[in-house]
């Protein structure tokens, strides 16, 4: 990794020497705009709109616009005068509980390296905000602009988490929050049995980027010379419920089978449970087909698993000889 950024972490009276280097990175696949034809590359030019002229970097300044055509310039040194006072340093300003931080308000994360002769209170400084769980909130100057931010430690490592200034987070404002909805009890009952049936442990590894795989796969296919191979369609959504309580404990019952568990009620047959999925319902043709063959199994759940195999077969046999005794007197 590379630091984009040198400074000193000012906390109290103590100074600490640290490097910045970004603590995430974006693994999207990225393209060029290229010719169709002979895959030449497609360049743009920093025209000006009044003269026409092609600008370079140095001719080229920041404007305001203020409406009806009128603009104000800002040269470099009109920035240079603005008043930075945390340019090289990471101002610690409190420390507060690490759950009063709402975390829309986090935008880019860095990593904090000692340097030099800081290790020892850089290391303070971690051990210390590990004990007090809380987090630092911070100001910092980057790429000349002052950031609100807040310390954290994450993985033995000082995390500086730049964030959003109050100002710049919308405010919802959506028609169905004036609306008097009133949810009914068993439906909140069923909604957070659901939760618990689909609860575990956040595991990040567990989860990829599927779609970025198989763009990988398209683009290797492509360099071999191979044949690309259609990836798989995704199971179609469902449709929008009409019983919202039906989905919801439809909802639980597949959930927990997915587990393991047996559904509620002992397994009991019950509209919601008779639904299943197309896959289900291939994976098990023998039990639908022993169902329709004898419906008094239904009568004993104790029978229901044991009796359709002995139903299917002896039954047969006592209709068969009946009928055929009386076409041979006739």
């Amino acid at each position: 990794m590379r630091a984009i950024w040198k400074g000193a972490v000012s906390f109290g009276l103590v100074s600490i020497a640290v490097k910045l280097y970004s603590a995430t990175e974006e693994k999207d696949i990225r393209f060029h705009q290229v010719h169709r034809s002979d895959g030449g590359r497609i360049r743009y030019k920093r025209t000006c709109s009044v003269c026409g002229e092609e600008v370079t970097y140095d001719d080229i300044a920041k404007g305001y616009d203020l409406g009806g055509g009128e603009m104000v310039i800002l040269t470099d040194e009109d920035f240079a005068e603005l008043p930075l006072t945390s340019s090289r340093a990471i101002d610690v300003l409190e420390f507060v509980p690490a759950d009063q931080v709402d975390p829309i308000l986090y935008n880019k994360a860095y990593f904090l390296e000692p340097e030099g002769t800081a290790t020892k209170p850089y290391v303070l400084l971690r051990d210390a905000l590990t004990d007090s769980e809380r987090v630092a909130i911070v100001k910092v100057a980057l790429r000349q602009r002052e950031q609100l931010a807040t310390l954290r430690v994450r993985e033995g490592v000082l995390l500086l988490n730049t964030m959003l200034w109050p100002d710049e987070v919308r405010t919802p404002a959506f028609g169905f929050l004036d609306e008097d909805l009133k949810v009914r009890p068993p439906e909140l009952a069923m909604a957070s049995s659901l939760i618990d049936s689909m609860a575990g442990e956040f595991e990040p590894g567990a989860f990829t980027d599927d779609y970025r795989a198989a763009l990988q796969e398209v683009i290797d296919a492509k360099v071999e010379g191979r044949e690309v191979v259609q990836p798989e369609e995704a199971e179609e959504a469902p449709a929008a419920a009409v019983d919202l309580m039906a989905a919801l404990k439809a909802s639980v019952e597949r959930a927990r089978t997915a587990r393991g568990e047996q559904p509620e009620g002992g397994g009991a047959p019950t509209p919601i449970t008779s639904a299943r999925s197309a896959k289900k319902a291939a994976a098990a043709p023998a039990k639908k087909a022993a169902a329709k063959e004898k419906p008094a199994a239904k009568k004993t759940e104790g029978a229901k698993k044991a009796a359709p195999k002995k139903s299917a077969e002896k039954p047969a046999a006592k209709k068969t000889a009946p009928k055929k005794a009386p076409r041979k007197t006739a």
